[in-house]
Parts: structure tokens; sequence; C-alpha cells
């Protein structure tokens, strides 16, 4: 009997040991789990445009509708010309509708008659991925004030865009830049903290902007993506 009672008790004791030391060992995980240091990654990129969106608006006045529709056709034909003689192809052309303005109507009762009664505005556009084909055109457009094109230079609704839409491509290699980035400021870090850096604990993409690297030159953009990564810190 006495026997069996100092069993009982080494057996209870032991299991008391493994208890113990398994409590430990959750203990010691989670306070390994609660250190870590959070690190932004930074990637940037110049690329260069690939599509272009050329507006060419124009402006047509007379006092009479029939002759100021021929005029705006004519000044469509020129500007047409004009661009398929640089190199670009008829399907990249098209023609926004004409806006008319009777002034007067919008002078009414004003003592002052304006020279001509319906003055029309209207947008010949080229979409196109050959952007330094657009640039060179553009040094060239001032040709078409000497074929009768009356420019509008100053129509802030149709500014030139050039854009890039190859995100996709560069993405990947960004992020693994980006996450690559992050781990050496966390190894920065933990080096300083007499720690190392272990697994990823949790880690966010960012968001991807495209802007232009400087105002002078809108055909060269910056991509740009900040990713936010977690890493366990061990001893």
């Amino acid at each position: 009997m006495q026997k069996d009672n100092l069993l009982n008790a080494l057996i209870v004791g032991v299991c008391i040991g493994i208890a113990g030391i398994a409590i430990g060992i959750g203990f010691y995980k989670g306070r390994s789990a609660d250190r870590y240091v959070t690190v932004k990654g930074l990637a940037e990129r110049e690329v260069k445009a690939d599509l272009a969106i050329w507006p060419i608006t124009f402006g047509v006045a007379n006092n009479d509708l029939a002759e100021l529709q021929e005029g705006i056709e004519k000044s469509r034909q020129r500007i047409k010309e004009f661009l398929v003689g640089n190199g670009f192809s008829g399907e990249q052309i098209s023609y926004s509708a004409p806006k008319i303005r009777d002034t007067q109507t919008e002078n009414y009762g004003s003592t002052t008659k304006p020279q001509y009664r319906y003055i029309a505005e209207s947008t010949v556009t080229t979409r196109t991925d050959e952007v330094d084909l657009v640039k060179k055109t553009m040094e060239k457009s001032g040709e078409l004030v000497g074929k009768g094109v009356v420019l509008q230079t100053q129509s802030w609704d149709n500014p030139i865009e050039f854009l890039y839409t190859s995100l996709n491509d560069i993405k990947p290699e960004m992020i693994q830049e980006a996450t690559k980035n992050a781990r050496s400021a966390a190894e920065r870090f933990a080096e300083d903290s007499d720690s190392k850096v272990g697994k990823i604990r949790n880690a966010s993409q960012g968001y991807f902007s495209i802007s232009d690297r400087d105002r002078n030159s809108p055909d060269v953009k910056l991509v740009r993506v900040v990713t936010n990564v977690d890493y366990f810190l061990v001893d």
C-alpha cells in the first residue's frame, strides 16, 4: 500500500513537472510573440509613359451657323492632315462635338455688338502609344496656325496627358524590392537591440502611386510603393 502511494505521488510529481515546463514554454512563446518590430519598405522606379492623349483644341467664329459648321470641318481636316503627315494613323484620331456660343444671347441688352454672333470650340484628339512621336509633333504644331487653324492654347479642360498603363508588369518586382528594403530596416533595428529578425508577423501592401517625375518631363513617371511589415524579433 505504501509503495502504491509512493508511486502515485511520483507520477503526480512528474505530471506537475511536465505541466510546469509546458506552461513555461507557453509563457516564453507568448512573450516572444509580443516581440516584433514594424517597419516600412520603400520602392521607387522611373518609367516612361506608354500612352499619350493629345487634344488639339481650336476655335471658329462666324455669323452664320452653316458657315460656322463648314469652318469647323475645314479646321478638323487640316489638323488631321497635319497629324497623318507626321506619322499618325486615322484610327488614332477622333473628334469631339463642338461647343457653340451665341454671343447675341449672352450679351442680350448690351449696347455693344460683338463682331461674331457664333463662336465654336472643338477638339481633335490623338490617342496613341507613340509617345516620342507625340512629343516631336507637338513642336511642329505651330504649323497649323499658318494653315488657318485658330488654336486655343489656354484650354485647361483638355490638357495633354502622358500615362503609364503597364503597372502590373512591374508590381511583383517592386513589392519584392520594398519588402527587402523593409527587412534591411528591421535588421538595423534588431542589431541595435541585440536581437535578430525572425519571420514576418504581418505585412500589408501599400498603395501604388504614379506621378510625373517633374513638371518639365510629364512623359517620365515616378512609380512608388510603401509596404508595412511586422517582423518577429528573436534572441
